[in-house]
């Protein structure tokens, strides 16, 4: 298993979102790898997070298939660090979420090589700053999407191997509330009371759920006021809208607006802004017939589920690539210090994927 030696290797590098040293030592590592196997490599320079990484294999014309991850973890320097295992799992930060998913199609493209395979048509990308809702690669995600048929995401399995063919899209919002400032025992009567507003707005918010259609909204934060003895001047709603389907999107972005715009308390001004972070990944005839297809090559059954998290999977099925999540180990505990991943899934998951990619390499698509 030396491929858990490397997986230690890059456990032990801090890559934490905004330690962009770190994550583009992880980066690095990883050029070096893949450049072993004939990947060009392309960085996308950045400033402050680290550089995205796409490698690319000789094209020989036909169907594309990219391997989708990321390089950063969620914890800071001095947090949690540090690889550890005994005979069953793997623990550190990024063994599940997900290093130990980009050494799993690292893993698989190697073995593939070493057999003789020459790899084409299979592209790598590594983006940076999936942790943090990947609001600076997600544009270069969807503009590199539409050259590929076929995307797999080396996120964490499911607890009995499950790949994950749907995930709910997500929204992050904010209202600004402005009010006017009184003394609460003089002058009540003349304030504009931005926290009552702020609370009109929570209860109508909240009001849009729909849990049988999977649709939440949650208002995480609210801020606002002065003290108790002045009429609020300004309150501020931080909420999140997630969703399962492009309807309910379009249902609650409809009245999120209406909700946003209206004075529920006369004289209160009010600013929306934010908006989807990253669109929803709907189940669909294509995606299912792709597990069928991948059951097919590989003769066995591959469970699926859908998920309430949000990956960069999200992205490229929305530019309408057929994509498959969840290829990555299972693990547990992830984003926290508790965090590890089963070693039999990394044997599992590596031979899925060496098969899979073989097959595409050999067939330059996953139908007979």
């Amino acid at each position: 298993m030396d491929y858990l030696a490397d997986l230690k290797k890059v456990i032990e590098i801090n890559s934490f979102t905004k330690n962009k040293s770190g994550v583009d030592k992880v980066g690095t590592v990883f050029d070096a790898w893949l450049s072993e196997l004939g990947f060009e490599i392309k960085q996308y320079q950045r400033e402050l997070i680290g550089e995205h990484r796409l490698y690319r294999s000789p094209y020989k014309g036909g169907k594309r298939l990219l391997l989708l991850g990321h390089l950063d973890t969620v914890f800071p320097e001095g947090k949690f660090e540090g690889f550890s295992e005994d005979a069953e799992w793997v623990y550190g930060p990024g063994v599940c979420d997900m290093k130990g998913g980009n050494i799993v199609a690292l893993e698989a493209l190697r073995q593939l090589r070493e057999e003789g395979m020459a790899i084409t048509n299979v592209d790598v990308l590594f983006v940076s700053d999936e942790e943090t809702g990947s609001d600076d690669s997600k544009l270069l995600t969807a503009q590199l999407a539409p050259e590929y048929d076929y995307c797999l995401v080396y996120e964490a399995a499911g607890p009995n191997g499950e790949v994950v063919t749907g995930r709910k899209g997500v929204g992050t919002f904010f209202i600004d509330i402005t009010g006017v400032a009184k003394h609460a025992g003089n002058f009540y009567a003349d304030g504009v009371d931005a926290n009552l507003e702020a609370a009109c707005k929570l209860q109508r918010l909240v009001a849009l759920t729909d849990l049988k259609k999977g649709t939440t909204v949650n208002v995480g934060k609210i801020e606002g006021g002065i003290g108790a003895n002045t009429i609020s001047p300004h309150a501020h709603l931080t909420f999140e809208l997630r969703y399962k389907t492009t309807d309910e999107r379009d249902r609650v972005l409809k009245a999120i607006d209406e909700i946003a715009k209206t004075s529920y308390i006369e004289g209160t001004k009010n600013v929306l802004s934010g908006g989807i972070q990253r669109d929803v990944m709907m189940s669909s005839k294509s995606s299912f017939d792709f597990v069928d297809d991948l059951e097919r090559i590989t003769g066995h059954k591959l469970p699926t589920e859908e998920r309430g998290g949000v990956s960069d999977a999200n992205i490229v099925s929305s530019c309408g690539v057929i994509t498959l999540d969840g290829l990555g180990p299972f693990g547990d505990g992830d984003h926290t210090v508790h965090e590890r991943a089963n070693k039999q899934s990394f044997v599992e998951r590596i031979a899925l994927s060496k098969q899979l990619i073989g097959y595409f390499i050999e067939n330059l698509g996953f139908k007979e």
